[in-house]
């Protein structure tokens, strides 16, 4: 039996469902004594079956709510509704790893902050006598306000050795995450379980995958008993050799080989992580000073102490110095809009303000190429629009801090055909704006986009995007416009120059992974825009963005047939987003 929506459970009002599984169906409840919200986790029908289940449950559900510690979830009440018991939780207002991983690799922050939060979580449940045995993306919550969970303590110990036609599935957890012991349905286990378990799932958020996928989950559990771990470098050689060797031990077959405890595993991946440096992203590892050094030639190495001996280090401080000045003003002169971002405002606005007058000279203008169906940019400034420059230019300079009036600069700049200028102007207005203002960014994509203005727009929507933060959820209208920005985008020769693939795939990707290769078909590999189109069907399925690139390097290779197919096939997807259907209907159109 169900619970209803609007029905009292106990004191418990149930508001909504919020998601169900295997065990348990998740309610979102109100709680008028203490006037709050709370998640409500009443466990399966079928668990009836035991007789001895809730004494069990009820045996459990007390240890689980003495846990206290930040990064669990904390447990409040438990009882039971016309036989269906349930446990009655705080209410976490976010998303879960899982979500945030479909998205695209953690940054290298992220990382840290899950294996931080969650092995202080499991660290502090051991040392209590309680395991969790079921560690995955999806029982850790990540809340709107950045906070992280551990949820689901317990479940898979309440359902353990029990007669109901459910326990004999519970017991072994997940598959992907199941430890070899576990998986053997090894009863007395200990915390090792949850510390392999805690390696897979650091091992997906460094390598980009989980060890071992099947169709079956036989096959997968074979595999964790079974199977030689696939070493994290042959997935991702970006891997560094320290981190690699932590996973290795964490994932263990044997107990005995794995860490001892939890807090053993987080202090050697962070010894790890930190020898490899900071990366940029989990999939992106740059090398730390002390490696580049081993991989210079022995030969320049034995070199440089030598005349480091012999010579004072001063002119090379001094001449290091001019040569810094030196790039900067360079990229100052060729690509400002790069530097401008990493400026203050005020400095940012500074350069503007007088860069703005020569700006206005169409000659020295040096525009972007503008996407492949906008209308190109004259080489000069039609006599009508510079009054529209003009105007926006005092308005600008009245007051240099209003984000609408460096935008309206920006737009107007664009609309008089000096495209480095309106970026650059537009890079002031981000800085203005702050990192979190999303308001700002979807408005300034939506005003590109209206210009078919592929770049900004892209820009704009991708720092919408993670204006949002961690755990953050884009609307779907959000992701569809920076989707279509970055595809309409991907052709342009430098477009890597302002939107590195590396910083998009932080963010998602899989559309990343779908604009490189466009980026690639365009500009001269085709082979390698055909890998990575491969690539991103196996990691999803069915993307539509992914189709359609495949339909047009079909169309571009002769494969007419091939490309039809899959373009009629877009136009009736009901779940494609609407630009790409529509986009899929005009690139039919003009297939011969």
């Amino acid at each position: 039996m169900s619970f209803n929506l609007g029905e009292n459970v106990g004191p418990y009002r149930i508001i909504e469902q919020l998601g169900q599984g295997g065990m348990a169906t998740v309610y979102k409840a109100y709680h008028a004594a203490l006037d709050r919200y709370v998640a409500i986790k009443a466990l399966h029908l079928a668990f009836g079956e035991d007789q001895n289940f809730l004494t069990r449950f009820q045996r459990e559900a007390r240890l689980v709510a003495k846990l206290e510690h930040p990064n669990i979830v904390p447990v409040y009440d438990y009882s039971e509704h016309e036989g269906r018991p349930y446990l009655v939780m705080k209410f976490i207002e976010g998303d879960t790893l899982k979500a945030r991983l479909a998205q695209g690799p953690l940054t290298s922050a992220e990382i840290e902050k899950v294996v931080d939060a969650i092995g202080s979580a499991l660290a502090y449940a051991h040392k209590q006598g309680i395991l969790h045995r079921d560690i995955k993306p999806s029982n850790v919550l990540v809340a709107n306000d950045g906070q992280l969970y551990l949820a689901d303590f317990g479940l898979a110990r309440m359902a353990q050795s029990g007669e109901s036609t459910l326990s004999s599935d519970m017991i072994m957890g997940t598959p992907q995450y199941i430890s070899p012991e576990q998986a053997m349905g090894t009863k007395e286990l200990d915390e090792g379980t949850d510390i392999y378990s805690l390696g897979v799932m650091m091992y997906e958020m460094v390598v980009g995958r989980v060890p071992f996928n099947a169709d079956t989950p036989f096959s997968i559990i074979h595999d964790h008993i079974y199977s030689p771990l696939p070493l994290p470098h042959s997935i991702n050689p970006k891997v560094p050799e320290s981190v690699e060797r932590v996973l290795l031990k964490a994932l263990a077959k044997e107990r005995s080989d794995r860490y001892a405890d939890v807090d053993s595993l987080v202090r050697a991946f962070k010894e790890a992580w930190t020898s490899a440096g900071i990366p940029m992203q989990g999939t992106a590892i740059t090398m730390h000073p002390a490696q580049l050094k081993a991989a210079l030639p022995a030969a320049k190495t034995v070199a440089a102490k030598s005349a480091a001996k012999k010579r004072s280090p001063w002119p090379f401080i001094v001449g290091g110095v001019l040569l810094i000045i030196g790039c900067l003003f360079v990229l100052f002169v060729l690509q400002p809009d790069l530097l401008l971002p990493w400026l203050s405002p005020a400095t940012a606005t500074a350069i503007v303000q007088v860069q703005s007058p020569i700006a206005q000279i169409a000659a020295t203008a040096s525009p972007l190429p503008s996407a492949t169906n906008a209308p190109s940019a004259s080489p000069t400034v039609s006599a009508t629009r510079v009054p529209a420059v003009a105007t926006a230019l005092a308005q600008f300079n009245q007051n240099s801090t209003d984000t609408t009036a460096a935008l309206n600069l920006s737009l107007a700049y664009w609309d008089a055909g000096q495209k480095q200028q309106s970026l650059q102007v537009l890079s002031t207005a981000a800085n203005l704006a702050g990192p979190s203002n999303t308001q700002f960014f979807s408005n300034a994509g939506d005003q590109f986009k209206q210009r078919q203005a592929w770049l900004p727009a892209a820009a704009m929507y991708l720092r919408a995007v993670k204006s949002l933060g961690f755990g953050g959820k884009p609307t779907e209208d959000m992701l569809n416009n920076y989707h279509q920005a970055l595809y309409q985008a991907s052709v342009q020769p430098d477009m890597p120059s302002y939107l590195p693939f590396a910083s998009l795939g932080s963010v998602e990707q899989p559309i990343a992974m779908v604009a490189e290769a466009r980026y690639d078909f365009y500009n001269g590999d085709p082979a390698q825009a055909q890998i990575l189109v491969n690539q991103v069907r196996q990691i999803r399925p069915g993307m539509p963005e992914a189709s359609l690139l495949q339909a047009e390097m079909d169309a571009k290779n002769g494969k007419t047939f091939e490309a039809r197919q899959l373009l009629q096939i877009l136009i009736g997807d009901l779940n494609a987003a609407d630009w790409v259907r529509a986009y899929a209907q005009d690139y039919l159109n003009k297939i011969p």
